[in-house]
């Protein structure tokens, strides 16, 4: 068959996929698919969003299925777009089915219609990579017999990418096992110049050099802008204002959960029919979600990157960040959610004076230091037996994220392996590459400032990311408000103003008691394991707000920042903590009379000793006391040597660790307890990991208190 058939047939299937009669490949789209289908080339396609890279291996899966092929592989971590791209393969007659998180109840269904070549693609999210059952048996399996692996969002692979994944990097195994001649597409629309080379080199291993294809980033359909409002409220009262002159429906972007939920809420307060979309929505919600977008049932999804660029609107009218990224490769991919398929998409960023607060939180993802690899890796030897993750965690000082994520990193590189029951040491050489890691450190930071100088710049908005991006096409767009001029009224009205702070100082959130000790502390010399008694837990808490959220959190953030000075709790924030406090009381098992079911009320307040600041938590727990007319019992004693108690972000079992004996209950604290049965109130500063404020109750408890009530300024999650 000549390219001129080929090119007939590939346009016969495209037409079918997007059910437009006579649609055809644009020429670059051809290109790759003969890239593919004829030459069964490796290639990397780096286009915009909505250049149209789905339409290429889809057509590309038809044509080699029927030269004989194998199923295509499609790696992808985006779950809602293989939901779309299953119901687009659906209108060609491609048989799709994906394997992720989300559908584990069909993976033994899939695996035999695989086995029986009754699916044509098969999507597969990355972590199911490194799943030890999928890795040994399915992979080998797919390895050889895959007509056309194709790789989405490639810049996950590559560690200098602002998403970087490791669990992408199991992908070089498989590349390394495919058949020879089989063709290999990987697709981005964020990857720089170092990105791409990158990408190329993986992809071109012992093969020969990758094929790249890559084209002009410019957005003609998106008009760019920036609305600088002086905090929080503003920005929340400038959406309500302002969300219904936007075009159709769209996606509200914010940096945090918390964000994400008190944006919903109080957009639902002004009439607006708009969801939440973040990493705590359960995933029937988040399809819910995704349909009713779809279907334009809501003005807008309120998201964190838990949507990531996995949704699939051509006429997606508008996308809106509450708040900066802190990269303007990562704020190009979402923005490039907007104006698929339509003339004219409105994009406007609202950065926040907490962004940068948001970014430090988040940004502890940097590879650990050598002294803790080593330890991990020694810990692996020692045990002579795999490890999971949490019976690690009482060897290495790690978060359990972060412990994961640097696992996987290893297994990679060979100097640790998966298996079951959890992870062993290989004992193959392994050199930490700490010039390679400040590389990429010094990458993050050089993003972080790009966004900000993004938002100052005077020069065009899109030509700009471009840039970024190394586009050398890039020119003004001339649409953008830097090119046109402001064309986003900042205005907000006194009302809405009024009703946007009355939300975001809406105090109050629940905390929940920790339940189970963590896994291997008796390794450690200390005698805790399993369930912790229930006379011994402390109750469901309450903090005045999240340090993550754009209410509270400004005003708190300040105040508990490492570097902030000890003073008395302010006024303000003493008279909001009251406020939890009379709505925890007439709240459901709450201490009013008027409750149903009433709890007895509080007896007393107990603070928990503060190293960094005494005098805060010393008189937030006597106000607390003085207002409620309770007694103030007295304070725990801080007997550890090292600063133990100090917060760290720190794994569970090591937090433990250092908190088991760092305090006591006094001699006249316990006779403060005795004379006064009952509930009392913990007071601290804020909670973390929530062990101190466990640990702290468990003594309390064993004193003879009653029950113990959590009272904090700020909850970090």
């Amino acid at each position: 068959m000549d390219d001129r058939e080929l090119n007939a047939e590939a346009d016969a299937i495209l037409a079918e996929l997007v059910g437009t009669p006579g649609a055809r490949l644009r020429e670059d789209q051809w290109q790759a698919v003969a890239a593919l289908v004829r030459e069964r080339r490796r290639a990397l396609v780096v286009q915009r969003t909505g250049w149209g890279k789905s339409a290429v291996y889809f057509v590309a899966t038809a044509l080699l299925r029927r030269r004989g092929a194998g199923p295509t592989v499609i790696v992808s971590p985006l779950l809602a777009l293989m939901r779309n791209q299953v119901e687009s393969a659906a209108r060609a007659g491609i048989r799709a089915r994906t394997i992720n998180s989300a559908n584990p109840e069909e993976w033994e269904t899939i695996h035999g219609e695989i086995e029986r070549g009754e699916t044509d693609v098969l999507l597969v999210s990355p972590e199911r990579l490194n799943s030890v059952d999928f890795r040994d048996q399915m992979l080998p399996k797919l390895a050889a017999t895959t007509g056309l692996l194709v790789v989405d969002e490639a810049h996950c692979i590559s560690d200098w990418g602002h998403d970087f994944r490791p669990d992408y990097r199991r992908l070089r195994a498989m590349l390394a096992e495919l058949s020879p001649g089989v063709p290999v597409l990987a697709t981005t629309a964020t990857a720089n110049a170092r990105v791409t080379a990158d990408v190329a080199e993986q992809l071109g291993t012992g093969t020969g050099e990758a094929l790249v294809l890559r084209g002009p980033l410019e957005r003609e359909s998106l008009r760019l802008g920036v609305v600088r409002l002086p905090d929080a409220a503003h920005r929340l009262a400038w959406l309500a204002e302002h969300l219904e002159e936007l075009q159709g429906s769209g996606i509200i972007y914010t940096l945090t959960v918390a964000a994400a939920e008190e944006a919903t809420a109080f957009l639902r307060q002004r009439g607006f029919p708009v969801a939440s979309y973040t990493g705590r929505t359960e995933n029937a919600d988040r399809l819910q979600a995704e349909n009713d977008l779809l279907a334009n049932r809501v003005k807008a999804l309120v998201a964190t990157s838990a949507l990531g660029m996995g949704f699939d609107k051509p006429d997606l009218g508008f996308v809106v960040h509450l708040g900066s990224p802190s990269s303007p490769i990562a704020y190009y991919q979402q923005v490039g959610r907007a104006g698929r398929g339509v003339e004219h998409a409105d994009v406007l960023l609202l950065p926040g004076q907490e962004d940068e607060a948001i970014w430090r939180y988040f940004a502890d993802t940097a590879f650990p230091p050598e002294s803790q690899v080593r330890q991990t890796l020694a810990a692996l030897a020692d045990a002579g037996r795999p490890l999971s993750v949490p019976a690690l965690e009482a060897s290495v000082d790690l978060r359990r994220s972060r412990l994961e994520t640097m696992l996987k990193v290893l297994d990679v590189d060979g100097a640790v392996k998966r298996v079951k029951g959890g992870w062993t040491a290989t004992g193959a050489e392994w050199v930490y590459d700490a010039e390679r890691y400040a590389r990429v450190a010094r990458q993050r930071a050089a993003e972080q400032q790009a966004m900000r100088d993004y938002v100052g710049t005077t020069q065009c908005r899109m030509e700009f990311l471009r840039r970024q991006l190394d586009d050398e096409g890039a020119a003004p767009c001339g649409r953008c408000d830097n090119c046109a001029g402001a064309w986003a009224d900042a205005s907000v009205s006194s009302e809405t103003l009024t009703g946007a702070a009355k939300e975001l100082d809406r105090p109050g959130v629940e905390i929940e008691p920790r339940r189970m000790w963590p896994t291997g502390m008796p390794a450690l010399g200390i005698e805790l394991k399993g369930r912790i008694p229930a006379g011994e837990q402390s109750s469901t808490g309450r903090a005045l707000g999240r340090l993550s959220d754009i209410g509270w959190g400004n005003r708190l953030r300040p105040l508990l920042a490492e570097n902030a000075p000890d003073g008395p709790v302010p006024d303000d924030v003493l008279k909001a903590v009251v406020a939890v406090l009379a709505d925890w009381a007439r709240s459901p098992g709450g201490w009013a009379p008027d409750v149903p079911d009433a709890v007895q009320r509080p007896v007393g307040v107990v603070a928990v000793p503060s190293l960094t600041r005494p005098e805060l938590v010393g008189s937030l727990a006597r106000g607390v006391a003085s207002i409620g007319r309770m007694p103030f019992l007295g304070a725990l004693t801080y007997v550890a040597e090292d600063g133990a108690h100090a917060a760290r972000r720190s794994n569970s079992a090591q937090r433990l660790k250092g908190l088991s004996q760092a305090f006591t209950v006094s001699a006249e604290l316990a006779d403060a307890l005795a004379a006064t049965p009952g509930p009392v109130l913990l007071v601290d500063d804020y909670t973390d990991t929530g062990w101190t404020l466990a640990v702290a109750a468990r003594l309390l408890r064993r004193s003879g208190s009653g029950e113990v009530l959590p009272l904090v300024l700020a909850a970090t999650g």
